[in-house]
């Protein structure tokens, strides 16, 4: 169980790490922020932190925002909530932290939902019972105890019916998605992650991502309409499941950060190396 190890206190502003964050900070945020310092005197709220066991490195929980602030200030010190907790209790603090205090895109919203339910139903496996089951009725999640969404809306006040649409469009990113879809001129609506997460085609679904990132069309449906009309004239042939499977990996590698990469390799990279070997060893 999470607690709080030291009330508020300051800590060196450069000893803070913020790691990989769910979502990038904003220029916007940061500059309302500063707007709010100048106008109250003060950094209304503290930012919350950890403590590794190992190493001793200070890990931000939730306040990304208000530390870029301290940053680019060139503040000394900055005011800290310290608690002792494990990684999943660390995700959940920085997931509530932005849905209940930042102005989040629908993409953001989906995103950070997607990876509650992951972590929430970690913590709670009675909340899974097995697998959410289909209600014949509602055609929506039943669970024999509180299920996720029935927790998540009570929580932060939506309906249950739209935080399982949510989370359907957010479960159904993938890598680099969510990265690459903020790259748009055009905001990512929840119409268009909901289209997205009926597409079951790779090709089509990666091709669909590009459209609305490069600001080609106006709705992930125009999108499919898109591709739609290349496959007609014959742009590409159907691909196998051994294509379909590499086309996925390379996608997923190409729109991966390199932070990203780095995890991965650090991860998978002995079995890399393996196959690598196989490879070579049957080319000699």
């Amino acid at each position: 169980m999470a607690k709080i190890i030291q009330s508020i206190t300051e800590l060196p502003v450069d000893d803070i790490q913020m790691g990989t964050r769910l979502r990038p900070v904003s220029k916007a945020g940061v500059e309302a922020i500063k707007a709010s310092i100048t106008e109250l005197g003060v950094m209304k709220d503290a930012i919350h932190v950890r403590k590794h066991k190992r190493g001793g490195k200070i890990e931000l929980l939730a306040g990304a925002h208000r530390l870029t602030v301290a940053q680019e200030l060139d503040w000394p010190t900055i005011k800290v909530v310290c608690w002792d907790c494990n990684d999943d209790f660390a995700r959940l603090m920085e997931i509530d932290d932005n849905l209940a205090g930042a102005e989040l895109t629908a993409l953001d919203t989906a995103v950070f939902l997607a990876e509650r339910k992951r972590v929430y139903e970690k913590l709670h496996p009675e909340a899974k019972h097995g697998g959410a089951r289909g209600n014949q009725h509602t055609g929506g999640w039943q669970n024999d105890t509180m299920s996720f969404c029935h927790a998540t809306a009570e929580k932060f006040g939506i309906s249950v019916r739209q935080i399982e649409r949510i989370v359907r469009a957010g479960s159904s990113l993938e890598g680099g998605d969510a990265q690459r879809l903020r790259s748009s001129e055009r905001p990512v609506t929840l119409n268009d992650l909901t289209e997205l997460a009926k597409i079951g085609d790779v090709s089509e679904r990666y091709r669909v991502i590009d459209l609305l990132a490069e600001g080609k069309v106006k709705s992930a449906k125009d999108a499919r309409k898109t591709w739609a009309s290349e496959q007609n004239r014959g742009v590409t042939p159907p691909m196998n499941n051994t294509e379909k499977t590499w086309q996925r990996l390379q996608d997923a590698w190409k729109r991966a950060s390199k932070a990203g990469r780095v995890t991965f390799l650090e991860e998978h990279g002995d079995e890399v190396q393996a196959l690598l070997d196989e490879i070579r060893e049957g080319q000699a």
